[in-house]
C-alpha cells in the first residue's frame, strides 16, 4: 500500500478546472510540510504549491490566481482553475522537502 496516491486527473479544455487528490499516510501528513509538484514530458520535476501542518501556502508563480491547495483528513488536495495547454504534466503530491518515494502521479492533458 502506497504512502502517497494520487488521483483526479484527466483531459480537460483550456480553461476548465479540475480538483487533484492526494491520500497521504497518517504519519506523513501529520508532520509535514505537504507539496504538489508536475513534470511534463521532457521537462525536470517543478514545484506548484506547498501547504504547512498550519495551513500557510504558497504557490508557484504560475500557480498563483488559479491554483489552491488544501488538507484535511490525511488528503491534500489541488484545485485548479483556467487550466491552460502548458499545465499538462503528471501532478505528484510530496512532503516539503522531499522525503518519500513518489507515488504513480495524476495525469492531467489539458487540450480543446
Amino acid at each position: 500500500q502506497g504512502q502517497l496516491v494520487e488521483s483526479g486527473g484527466g483531459l480537460v479544455q483550456p480553461g476548465g478546472s479540475l480538483r487533484l487528490s492526494c491520500v497521504v499516510s497518517g504519519s506523513i501528513f501529520n508532520s509535514n510540510t505537504m507539496a504538489w509538484y508536475r513534470q511534463a514530458p521532457g521537462k525536470q520535476r517543478e514545484l506548484v504549491a506547498t501547504i504547512t501542518t498550519g495551513g500557510t501556502t504558497n504557490y508557484a508563480d504560475f500557480a498563483k490566481g488559479r491554483f489552491t491547495i488544501s488538507r484535511n483528513n490525511a488528503k491534500v488536495y489541488l484545485q485548479m482553475n483556467s487550466l491552460k495547454p502548458e499545465d499538462t504534466a503528471a501532478y505528484y503530491c510530496n512532503t516539503l522537502p522531499l522525503g518519500y518515494r513518489w507515488g504513480q502521479g495524476t495525469q492531467v492533458t489539458v487540450s480543446s
